[in-house]
């Protein structure tokens, strides 16, 4: 008999243990996998029930939505695609003034007025500039208390560092519940913070254009902190790309030629004068100054001639104009987007659709990791000015752009302008839906709700 053959007694034993074995291994292997299955499901609910948790939901957010954007960024690369401007003919001028007397009273200025009656004096007309006084080569305010962000909330917790340190008692999240009851609401206008000084605090605020250095300077040595918009770029997230950012000034020293900010993501950091320049003037030197409503003189006295809101609205238009005339690369991009903008503040739709349109133009050259690809978050002049001039397709290629830019599309203001050019393009249908995603992401938000109501829609459905 050879090796390899067996009796037949052997090989029935052996089948016989085989066809036994295999069942049970069957068994265990399933009740290992069910095991394994309820650990897992067990761990989904634990932490899913902590992440409801405010404390630990507030910090998970962050990293969650952070990893979120990368992967999607990751996949659609935002600032690989342009700006699509069609060029449609813009309506002659009589149309465009006609329009133009529709248009709301611009409710996102930054030269809006205070609206307490102490500080009625800041609406009169250029005042002199104040005799110069000797500025220490540095100040450093006391009372400013660093206080970190929740994910988008730079605004709000800059407000709230301002009121805090003139006694106001409330916290950031007071002010997102007002302002954006949605912490993904990815932007909160400076207009916005004014009328929530304004409608919810007993302090007073103004809001201008045009700041330099030598005027936080002025500010901060005479104890008023100063609260800036400037273009960012986090140089430990440089994936992330330009994006807009507030802070507050409340400090500066001459020697190290730097402002002092308690910043809302970095915590305390020393910016130089130039390097701070350069990315507040990308928003036009948009700056706000919280101060008590007794105080509406020494305010006055300190903004000088940009006390008045025109003159500061003009002269700011001119040098920027100048700006956009010898400026470079993104430089010029900025500085033709703030024309654009200034102009909107001052209903030449023509002429501001004009400037975003060689903004656009601009943006489309530029390097690709140059782009500033986030901008339709922080300023929506051009939906404005092309609405005005009958450009409805080219704001709806616009806010399909952002949208879809977005990793979240929590823009309200996008929604709303989109659902404004679709009305008047007839599609209303569509209008209901992009009003109603901008409720989506600020409850009760009147712009929208009016417009609803305006097509006979009830908000609440």
């Amino acid at each position: 008999m050879e090796e390899n053959e067996t009796q037949p007694g052997q090989v029935g034993s052996d089948e016989s243990q085989a066809r036994g074995s295999k069942p049970e291994k069957s068994k265990k292997s399933r009740r290992g996998w069910l095991i394994a299955l309820g650990v897992l499901a067990a761990i989904a609910v634990i932490l899913f029930a902590l992440y409801q948790v405010p404390a630990i939901h507030d910090r998970a957010y962050y990293y969650v939505n952070t990893l979120r954007s990368k992967v999607y960024y990751f996949l659609k690369p935002p600032a690989e695609s342009e700006f699509e401007i069609s060029g449609e003919a813009t309506m002659n001028s009589d149309v465009v003034a006609t329009l133009t007397a529709f248009a709301p009273t611009a409710t996102l200025s930054p030269t809006s007025e205070p609206t307490h009656a102490q500080t009625a004096t800041l609406a009169a007309s250029p005042t002199p500039t104040p005799e110069p006084t000797t500025i220490p080569a540095a100040v450093q305010l006391e009372g400013i208390v660093q206080e970190y962000q929740r994910l988008n909330s730079c605004g709000p917790t800059n407000l709230a560092l301002m009121l805090r340190y003139w006694g106001w008692v409330g916290d950031a999240i007071d002010i997102e519940k007002v302002v954006k009851p949605r912490l993904e609401d990815l932007n909160v206008t400076p207009q916005e913070m004014v009328e929530y000084v304004q409608e919810n605090t007993d302090k007073d605020v103004v809001l201008r254009l045009g700041g330099t250095v030598d005027l936080l300077k002025r500010f901060v040595a005479a104890g008023y902190p100063v609260l800036v918009e400037r273009g960012y770029v986090n140089r430990d997230d440089e994936w992330n790309g330009w994006m807009g950012h507030y802070g507050v000034v409340d400090g500066y020293d001459d020697a190290q030629q730097a402002v002092h900010i308690p910043d809302t993501v970095n915590g305390s950091i020393w910016v130089k004068y130039d390097i701070l320049q350069a990315g507040w003037n990308e928003f036009s030197g948009t700056y706000l100054v919280v101060f008590p409503p007794k105080e509406p003189e020494i305010v006055l006295d300190l903004l000088g001639p940009d006390a008045d809101s025109e003159y500061n609205l003009n002269t700011t238009l001119e040098l920027i104009r100048q700006r956009s005339e010898t400026a470079e690369l993104s430089e010029q991009y900025f500085a033709y987007y703030s024309l654009g903008e200034l102009l909107v503040m001052k209903k030449d739709y023509l002429a501001a659709a004009e400037a975003f349109d060689k903004a656009f133009s601009v943006y489309g050259w530029l390097p690709v990791d140059h782009r500033p690809w986030r901008m339709l978050w922080y300023q929506v002049g051009p939906y404005e000015a092309y609405y005005y001039t009958g450009r409805y397709r080219d704001v709806i290629s616009l806010t399909y752009k952002t949208i879809t830019d977005a990793s979240k599309p929590a823009l309200p203001e996008t929604f709303l302008w989109s659902g404004r050019a679709n009305v008047a393009l007839g599609n209303t249908n569509a209008a209901i839906w992009d009003f109603k995603r901008a409720l989506e992401w600020h409850t009760g938000w009147e712009p929208a709700v009016a417009e609803l109501k305006a097509l006979g829609v009830d908000p609440e459905q």
